[in-house]
């Protein structure tokens, strides 16, 4: 089975970024840029887990995973911000990981295979 991870990012290199090296470890990858195509993709694909920046234009994603985790109780989400000090928000405490962005993606992509192995069992291919 191939998990489908969606990106969401407002900074297109991120998001390309992110892409590659998540398509590399061998997840199909969704890519979005504000909360619309977040409930658009999430009404029409098979996602197993969304990796959310907090802070996109005009939108805060803090709003967006309140959302989600009424919409999809069991959806996993993993927090992606520059800002560490997010943590400390109560709404932050509904995601299933927080990462600190930076130059390596070893922490991200760990995060995302554990969350998955979590959320659905063995056989994540990571």
């Amino acid at each position: 089975m191939k998990y489908s991870v969606l990106v969401v990012d407002d900074e297109e290199s991120i998001r390309n970024l992110y892409r590659l090296e998540l398509e590399d470890e061998g997840y199909l990858v969704h890519l979005a840029t504000c909360g619309e195509e977040v409930f658009s993709l999430l009404g029409s694909e098979n996602i197993h887990v969304v990796v959310l920046d907090i802070k996109l234009r005009g939108e805060s994603g803090l709003q967006i995973l309140k959302e989600i985790s009424k919409r999809y109780e069991n959806l996993p989400v993993i927090l992606s911000t520059a800002y560490s000090s997010f943590r400390e928000e109560f709404s932050s405490w509904l995601a299933e990981a927080y990462v600190v962005k930076s130059s390596s993606l070893d922490e991200l992509k760990h995060q995302v295979s554990r969350v998955l192995e979590r959320s659905y069992g063995a056989g994540v291919p990571h």
